[in-house]
């Protein structure tokens, strides 16, 4: 009892002392974000964008994706390109060329390397000095960038509309012809490009740095690393070995866990099904369905890497652009995985009672058909949306926020908030009574509802952000989100989950199980919660944010340099009896979830982790990279072995298909590490090399995406797909077979 107290207590300091810190830098963003300028104008004070211009512009780049059609300072999709990058770079050779025509009567490219070195001296004087008057809010430019910005906004008119010059070029960026189709609402984003781009090259007051830290990598105007880069990544390197070093040890020493005697029959089988329990069965259809049209939609959004204007000659980028498949893509991935996971809840909660509270068959049947119009009516607005049949203030509430993984629009934000405080009702009403009675099991039922809360509570940062909110502030909130939602309290809910399917199989007592949740939690946590930093580097945040995010993030990765104890011990528990055969391909998913969370979220995560690496690969393939391993390979595995769990309990008696559930089993595992291996990892080790030795612009560009051997690498995911393909349709065609052949019996 003692050591279970010290965990608590060690929880709650962890938490207290993490989101303090989080929020405390959280307000020092909102204080030295990027501002807005209420104008730009010339030397002559003739004004060319306005500050609401350019807030505009960012709800127009949203309206078309957002980062779904490439990224901004880094976030966002990867077949078009970072348009802070590029806009940076062609601006930088037109002041560059204006320079040399008016010196030297002729282009910069012709120059011999003094003269070159000369001009890019005088671009880095005049494009990184910060000219914004804190008092007036005005940005004054020189009159050599005013001509760039009139040339790139032509440019970028062009590539967004349907200039035949630019057909090969919106192939290649997978950019439908008229993507923009009003000429006001293409000035506006051409100003949120500058504005977003000045942010990137313009040094903060004081300092000698950029707003984003000389995000992007740009040679020709000054942005290069600097030595906080180096010297965080140091850091964060030596504390990951030394905080490994001190968890083997801890290991060792916490030796063998106590023998158990384990029951002589399934304990599932005497427990039994109330009715609400049996409706969970519909939510595994849906988590069928999603996946499926999840994988295929992640199959047509590839393709649109080698074919930008459609799919094998149909012109698919007419009515379903890559915008939008890549949109569903990620969004139905998020879907289908937490309904997995909330469905397992629903079952589990009343199954520690033993009865259903009143109402708790409406309320599972309410929830399901929420999640339904929220699913379904999402995805038609972020159609509308890229499509530009929505005006602005109507695209925030109904269509496409813009924002990766959260590219919900407000309205379906609100609602999937509310259907989480929902389903944490129906969390707590069957525990309450149990928690009333104590017993064992009490301190483990307590985390699982604090966890519970939490995946309510905190999908809630998703609506801290307006629809004009600073770039900077919207990306701090959202990664709130995505990584201490989807990444952090999911985590939690899963640790849970696992420890109490196991207490309930009698393969774990009850004080073990929560000794453990809860140290796992420490461990977790301690890295997890200001390991969000990691994400925000070059986001128009303060130096101290990198020093943060570099030393957290990097013990996120400590716990799972032991994650084989875990696999061992999980592949033992599946050995140990002969009824838990019965079990056997849950715990082989759950085996799976260790090996893909040491190498997709460990080893392809830490790659990307440390300040310098990041610096020359974010928004670059090495990011799908671990997004695939990571969040389909932990996530998405161990939603298909809770499913697995849950229906092994409801269909007691059935005799399973193992063939199907092998089938299955290997073919998503081996199509994951095909598709990761053959493919992402080889187009983003050769994408850093292009980004170190040219800039990122480069990285990203046509010509080096383009080359025909990076298209032959990218062809290269189709054995991967293929396989993975094949695993997705067996273990949809096991949940329907299973669920539509037999009944549920007591």
């Amino acid at each position: 009892m003692r050591k279970e107290r010290k965990l608590w207590w060690s929880f709650i300091l962890v938490v207290a002392i993490s989101f303090s810190v989080l929020l405390y830098y959280g307000y020092e963003i909102y204080q030295v974000s990027p501002p807005v300028p209420e104008q730009v104008v010339d030397t002559q004070g003739n004004v060319l964008f306005t500050g609401q211009e350019i807030k505009d512009g960012q709800n127009v780049w949203q309206s078309i994706g957002g980062q779904e059609v490439g990224t901004i300072w880094g976030h966002g999709a990867y077949v078009a390109p970072d348009w802070t990058a590029d806009w940076l770079h062609r601006e930088a050779e037109h002041m560059l060329n204006s320079y040399s025509q008016s010196e030297f009567q002729k282009n910069y490219s012709s120059l011999n390397d003094e003269d070159q070195a000369k001009l890019q001296i005088r671009l880095k004087k005049s494009i990184r000095k910060n000219t914004f008057n804190e008092q007036t809010k005005i940005l004054t430019i020189d009159t050599d960038r005013v001509n760039a910005i009139t040339a790139l906004s032509s440019y970028y008119t062009g590539l967004f509309t349907d200039d035949p010059q630019f057909d090969q070029l919106r192939k290649d960026y997978a950019i439908p012809k008229n993507a923009i189709k009003d000429a006001d609402r293409l000035q506006k984003m051409n100003a949120f490009f500058f504005w977003a781009t000045w942010a990137t090259v313009t040094e903060r007051p004081g300092e000698s740095v950029s707003y984003t830290h000389n995000w992007p990598n740009e040679k020709l105007v000054g942005n290069e690393m600097t030595m906080d880069l180096l010297a965080w990544s140091g850091v964060s390197i030596i504390l990951l070995i030394f905080c490994v070093g001190a968890l083997v040890l801890w290991q060792v020493k916490s030796g063998e866990e106590e023998e158990l005697l384990y029951p002589a029959q399934d304990p599932l089988l005497r427990q039994g099904i109330t009715p609400s329990m049996r409706l969970t069965k519909k939510y595994f259809w849906i988590v069928s369905l999603l996946m499926l049209v999840q994988v295929g939609l992640g199959i047509v959004t590839a393709h649109y890497g080698v074919e930008g204007d459609g799919l094998y000659g149909i012109p698919l980028d007419q009515f379903l652009p890559y915008a939008v498949t890549r949109t569903w893509h990620t969004q139905l991935a998020i879907f289908w995985i937490a309904t997995a996971w909330l469905a397992t809840g629903l079952y589990i909660a009343p199954a520690v009672g033993g009865k259903d509270p009143k109402f708790q068959c409406f309320g599972v049947n309410f929830l399901f058909i929420a999640l339904l119009i929220i699913v379904a009516g999402s995805m038609i607005g972020q159609w509308f949306g890229v499509m530009q049949k929505l005006d602005l203030v109507q695209n925030f509430w109904f269509g496409h926020q813009g924002y990766e993984y959260v590219d919900l629009g407000r309205f379906w934000q609100l609602f999937l908030f509310v259907g989480l405080f929902v389903w944490l009702a129906l969390m707590v009403r069957p525990l309450i009574p149990v928690l009333k009675q104590g017993g064992a099991e009490k301190n483990l039922i307590i985390m699982f509802l604090i966890s519970c809360s939490a995946i309510a509570l905190f999908y809630g940062a998703g609506l801290m952000w307006g629809r004009q909110t600073n770039l900077a502030i919207a990306e701090y909130w959202r990664w709130w989100v995505v990584h201490l939602w989807v990444e952090g309290f999911f985590e939690v809910f899963a640790t849970v989950v696992m420890a109490f399917l196991f207490v309930r199989l009698g393969l774990l007592k009850p004080k073990a199980a929560t000794a453990s949740v809860l140290f796992s939690t420490i461990i977790f946590l301690s890295g997890g919660i200001l390991g969000t930093f990691h994400h925000l580097y070059f986001s128009g945040t303060p130096t101290a944010v990198m020093a943060l995010g570099a030393t957290f993030s990097a013990l996120e990765v400590v716990p799972l340099t032991i994650i084989g104890f875990e696999a061992y011990h999980n592949y033992k528990l599946s050995k140990s009896t002969k009824w838990l055969q019965d079990y056997k391909w849950p715990i082989y998913y759950l085996i799976s979830v260790a090996f893909w969370n040491f190498l997709g979220a460990g080893v392809f995560g830490f790659i990307i982790n440390p300040p310098i690496a990041l610096y020359y690969v974010q928004g670059l393939n090495t990011t799908p990279l671990h997004g695939h391993t990571a969040l389909f390979g932990v996530y998405g595995m161990l939603g298909i072995g809770l499913m697995l769990f849950v229906l092994r309990s409801l269909y007691r008696e059935v005799q399973w298909n193992e063939r199907i559930l092998k089938i299955g089993f290997w073919s998503l595992n081996i199509g994951l590490l095909g598709m990761a291996l053959l493919s992402l990892l080889p187009v983003g080790i050769w994408q850093a090399i292009a980004s170190i030795e040219h800039g990122m612009w480069y990285a990203r560009s046509a010509e080096l995406m383009q080359q025909p051997f990076m298209v032959f690498l990218k062809w290269m995911r189709t054995p991967g797909d293929v396989v993975f393909a094949i695993g997705v349709l067996a273990c949809a065609w096991f949940v329907f077979d299973l669920t539509l052949k037999n009944k549920i019996k007591n």
